[in-house]
């Protein structure tokens, strides 16, 4: 008889774990109470990135005097059209997802999970109820939104990000709380669509990632102030009241600052239509039973779970944004901790390595990161060396007129590669090789003796490994 795996949650975890565990041997049934996809494909990732598509467009226009392109007018965004492409492309993807299901044999069960007596699954729909068995459970119910107190998510005033990308009408003013990742995407789209949007960070620099290298934040902050995307630092939301043609919203020194840099910081007020909450995620476990199982959660009520995903309680693993940011909450982390986890509910011993991760920011320009910062590499005692580039010293980018950015290699006193750190055009589709340089053990001296199409982006990382050698063509 097949191993029964049960899989609660079909986001990018939930529906790659049940793939594998199906391609393992494995009977398995999902349970999910929404959509096939999770926050990813419904109100994340490929919602942002259609929008992207549209925005990253619309700049690209405004500009065509500047490659020779005249246009009789200048372009103006359809949001009814593009809100509803972006619908048409996640459902288009939700049913690759179900189609994904039924080619390996995998049942889905929509309704709410209830964990009951080890190895057992209490669903419940609006037309039914089942008990699902199991011999292994993987858990991937994923997050929501965090709000903050005084600032509670209400979808009218204070949206979240999953808010904004279903809107059909906008406001013509925002405050987004938060200068992180979904902060700063969001505030390029809002920007494009004609929105006059502010940040505020609580931190010292937007992006305040440990994974974003400092030189990577400040580039990014100068092209926002190039765009007329007001941000302020240091700073966080100390009251917010409801007035008639919106809110009113006081901003103070941030609790993360100590009294001397408090003392320097003037109160300021804006007047908003709307807040958009950016300010972290929250899991999404509440009453599904972890208790039930014995299910051990950290002191911030994330699932723990050892290098091979496994759970306190036996035959249980988790995988995804459940986990905490601890362990980076991104879709391809998700893929890589699902499979793992599929692995080991089928016998295997893989673990799960968190060092090779390559981060992907979708602003504009792009910031790509994967390994050690310079600061993160001092901090781990190596002897550290860095080379950076341009982008404006490639062709490719000249010839674009997208020469904003620039990247940095991180490397040991041997030259052993220790982080790829990139800000500028196509950085996302660019940091892949940095990974598998990471993942190969590779050295600057292979990556500058790697041939390098001309001419293209791609250049930027031979650019940064001759410059490490001495033998850069640009000094």
């Amino acid at each position: 008889m097949s191993t029964r795996v049960t899989v609660v949650g079909a986001g990018p975890g939930g529906y790659v774990a049940a793939v594998r565990a199906a391609q393992l041997g494995a009977e398995v049934t999902v349970v999910e109470k929404g959509s096939p996809g999770g926050v990813c494909l419904n109100w994340g990732c490929i919602p942002t990135k259609t929008l992207m598509a549209t925005t990253e467009l619309a700049e690209k226009m405004k500009k065509a005097d500047e490659l020779g392109l005249r246009l009789a007018a200048q372009p103006e965004i359809d949001l009814e059209a593009l809100m509803d492409r972006k619908d048409r492309v996640v459902q288009g993807l939700i049913q690759g997802i179900q189609g994904l299901f039924k080619h390996h044999g995998i049942r889905l069960v929509q309704g709410e999970a209830r964990l009951e007596r080890s190895g057992s699954v209490h669903v419940v729909s609006k037309d039914s109820e089942e008990t699902v068995v199991w011999d292994r459970l993987i858990l991937a119910t994923g997050s929501r939104s965090a709000g903050l107190p005084g600032l509670e998510i209400d979808g009218r005033r204070i949206l979240s990000s999953r808010h904004v990308l279903s809107l059909r009408q906008l406001p013509q003013t925002a405050l987004i709380v938060g200068g992180g990742v979904i902060g700063c995407e969001l505030a390029g789209i809002l920007k494009s669509l004609g929105v006059e949007v502010t940040i505020v960070e609580a931190m010292p620099r937007l992006l305040p990632l440990p994974s974003v290298d400092a030189d990577c934040s400040k580039l990014f902050e100068r092209e926002m102030k190039k765009r007329r995307i007001p941000f302020v630092v240091n700073r966080g939301v100390q009251d917010c009241r409801e007035t008639d043609g919106g809110l009113k919203v006081s901003l103070g020194p941030s609790p993360f600052i100590d009294e001397s840099q408090a003392s320097r910081i003037q109160p300021q007020e804006l007047e908003v239509e709307a807040v958009i909450l950016s300010v972290g995620r929250r899991p999404i476990h509440d009453g599904i039973g972890l208790e039930t199982l014995g299910v051990s959660l950290d002191e911030r009520g994330w699932v723990a779970v050892d290098d091979g995903l496994r759970t306190s309680a036996e035959h249980v693993y988790a995988v995804g944004d459940m986990l905490g940011p601890d362990r980076i909450q991104l879709a391809h982390v998700a893929y890589a901790e699902a499979a793992v986890a599929a692995e080991n509910a089928m016998g295997g011993q893989v673990s799960m390595r968190y060092d090779q991760i390559p981060g992907a920011i979708f602003t504009s320009p792009e910031i790509a990161c994967v390994g050690l910062t310079e600061s993160q590499a001092r901090e781990q005692g190596f002897e550290v060396y860095t080379a950076t580039s341009l982008f404006r010293t490639l062709g490719k980018a000249q010839a674009a007129g997208e020469i904003a950015g620039q990247g940095k290699i991180v490397y040991d006193l041997n030259g052993k590669v220790l982080g790829v750190h990139l800000i500028g055009p196509k950085a996302t589709e660019l940091i892949s090789e940095g990974t598998l340089a990471l993942h190969l053990g590779a050295g600057v001296e292979d990556i500058a003796g790697t041939i390098h199409p001309h001419p293209t982006l791609s250049e930027i990382m031979p650019e940064m490994a001759w410059k490490a050698l001495g033998r850069s063509l640009h000094g």
